[in-house]
């Protein structure tokens, strides 16, 4: 029988092109060249010499190096664009030379001196993303070279590339050739709760697996669940904390930006059927480390390790918390470990409130279901998902979304009566039709489980008033968004702000609650009725005919849904109102 003969390699692979080649070249085809054979005799070569590189191939605007290390690879990448941001200081922008680059971690095929399989092509297709004088990396080069070569990233997220069978997960490396000019403001600093805070980062994927990243990020989101029971602890929400996933941070930067006292960071590192998970808690302020452990344990226990982390956790934070509770409200872990992943990936594309990331998110969430049936996170993650697309999108239609995310709610508390986040789904499902009674009770119930749960400071909030009490509403808004300074729906609580305060009659208030959100997410289009009809109570008609322009253009489909009709959480005497505002601001519906 024939052998196959062709041989294969783990491999760090460079990939590097010159941006505008072709327009460099029609404008001074003589000119370019020249520079691009000086480049690589003082830059290229030197580089690559000195990091062990080996040049695979070359093509008229590009280049394809192969390394040892994936260590070698980032600092000859880094360092040959840091030396082009030198090479360009003085060359008009439309001359300037600029590379991208890309590098991947992956297995390669051999024949002769040439070098084939996704793991270049990966390579190649990174190089693309990368804008001119950038760099993209692997979440696999990340994992690697993150604690060996000083730089910062700037998540961009699964990426579907040409040929490759499944997401990549991508970064851009953020250098001194990226960074701007000038200094950034400083972030204000919030200011301290009155109890012990504390915010728990993503933990760091050390297997070099990027399938194991959502093992790694559903540990730390399982302790902020577990401590977020604690009611004499104040605890940053998961949405705020993993805006730093993939970033080298100081602990008292995070401090200052999340407004905690204490900051817990780990890693998780899996082999075979083994887990290892560190953990380490610091003072903020200090940098002084105050607790730190490190458990190994079969994969199978996962969920008892997590158990004892945050036992570990709440016994390390005891000086500050002496009244803490002694009693655990733990979550009921799925049989699955598969099912937990899946869960996971879907949270982390609902977090990305986008239409598409939606869609990704309910295949998860569908998939987690599937593999075990039993685990109610899998239900009401769902059920948010299609009130979302119904409310926000229009995607889906309302009234059938109104009852399947019910049925999905009750499913999911029916298997897990102590799930504060299944609690405050079925709460949100019920104010979606209409039942602010039966949705307060619900959440209510969730917050006497977990007085920390973001999300649900925010249903209450909406929900308090769509139910005429805006006032109350208006408090817990800014609770909500307290415990969650960076929540990827801030949109929408910004959105129920401005709506509370118009129906306060605060209407300048409304207006600059509006103003805010539009700021901060100039393409979200559900604000836009707010200001028309706040605009128009004060008789400031032509501000408020641009603003009633855009609120019909912008979102024609949500205009439909809560102005020429009643949705059907709105009060009769809410929807008056609104409407009243709008004919002032010039509609005539």
């Amino acid at each position: 029988m024939a052998l196959d003969q062709t041989k294969r390699k783990l491999a760090a692979i460079l990939a590097a092109d010159i941006a505008g080649y072709s327009r460099l070249m029609g404008a001074d085809e003589e000119g370019t060249l020249a520079r691009l054979k000086v480049l690589r005799r003082e830059l290229i070569d030197p580089k690559n010499k000195q990091h062990h590189g080996r040049i695979v191939k070359t093509t008229g605007d590009g280049i394809l190096i192969e390394f040892p290390s994936v260590v070698d690879a980032v600092r000859c990448a880094i360092e040959v664009q840091q030396g082009m941001v030198e090479r360009n200081a003085d060359v008009p922008q439309e001359k300037r030379i600029e590379f991208r680059v890309g590098v991947n971690l992956g297995d390669v095929m051999i024949e002769g001196r040439d070098l084939y399989g996704d793991g270049v092509n990966i390579a190649a297709r990174l190089e693309a993303l990368a804008e001119p004088g950038g760099i993209c990396i692997s979440r696999t080069v990340l994992s690697h070279a993150r604690d060996k070569v000083s730089f910062d990233v700037e998540d961009a997220g699964e990426q579907s590339l040409k040929n490759i069978a499944r997401p990549v997960h991508v970064y851009r490396i953020i250098g001194p050739s990226q960074r701007p000019a000038t200094r950034k403001p400083e972030v204000p600093a919030l200011a301290l709760p009155d109890k012990p805070s504390v915010a728990v980062l993503p933990f760091t994927n050390m297997s070099g697996d990027p399938e194991q990243e959502f093992v790694s990020d559903g540990v730390a989101e399982d302790v902020i669940t577990a401590l977020s029971h604690y009611p004499s602890l104040f605890v940053i929400a998961r949405n705020s904390s993993f805006t730093y996933k993939g970033r080298a941070v100081d602990v008292k930067q995070v401090g200052r930006e999340l407004g905690v006292r204490y900051v817990l960071e780990g890693s998780v590192r899996k082999a075979g059927n083994r887990i290892r998970v560190t953990a380490q808690l610091i003072e903020a302020g200090t940098s002084n480390h105050v607790w730190a452990e490190r458990y190994d344990r079969d994969l199978a226990d996962i969920f008892a390790m997590q158990d004892e982390l945050t036992e570990a956790l709440t016994t390390a934070l005891a000086p500050a918390i002496a009244d803490a509770e002694l009693r655990r409200a733990m979550r009921k872990p799925p049989e699955s470990l598969d099912a937990w992943a899946a869960y996971q990936r879907g949270l982390w594309h609902l977090s990305k409130a986008t239409p598409d990331d939606d869609a990704t998110a309910e295949r998860f969430f569908k998939q987690a279901i599937d593999l075990d049936p039993t685990f109610a996170g899998g239900y009401s993650a769902l059920a948010l998902y299609q009130l979302q697309a119904a409310a926000i999108y229009q995607k889906l239609d309302l009234p059938s979304a109104q009852r399947s995310a019910e049925a999905l709610a009750r499913r999911a508390v029916a298997l897990d009566g102590a799930d504060a986040e299944s609690r405050s789904c079925l709460g949100w499902a019920l104010q979606a039709r209409g039942d602010a009674d039966g949705a307060l009770a619900e959440i209510e119930r969730a917050l006497s489980m977990s007085p920390n749960l973001a999300i649900a400071h925010g249903h209450r909030g909406a929900t308090l008033i769509f139910a005429g009490r805006p006032r109350e509403g208006l408090t817990a808004l800014e609770t909500c968004i307290r415990l969650d300074p960076r929540d990827p729906y801030l949109a929408v609580r910004l959105l129920h702000v401005a709506c509370g305060l118009y129906f306060c009659s605060e209407y300048e208030a409304s207006i600059e609650a509006a103003k805010r959100l539009i700021r901060a997410f100039p393409d979200f289009p559900m604000i836009y009725r707010w200001p028309a009809a706040a605009l128009g109570q004060l008789g400031r008609t032509t501000e408020a005919k641009d603003a009633l322009e855009k609120a019909v253009s912008c979102a024609p489909g949500a205009f439909d849904m809560y102005v020429r009709n009643r949705a059907p959480w709105f009060r009769p005497e809410d929807h008056a109102h609104l409407v009243e505002g709008l004919r002032k601001a010039g509609w005539n519906g």
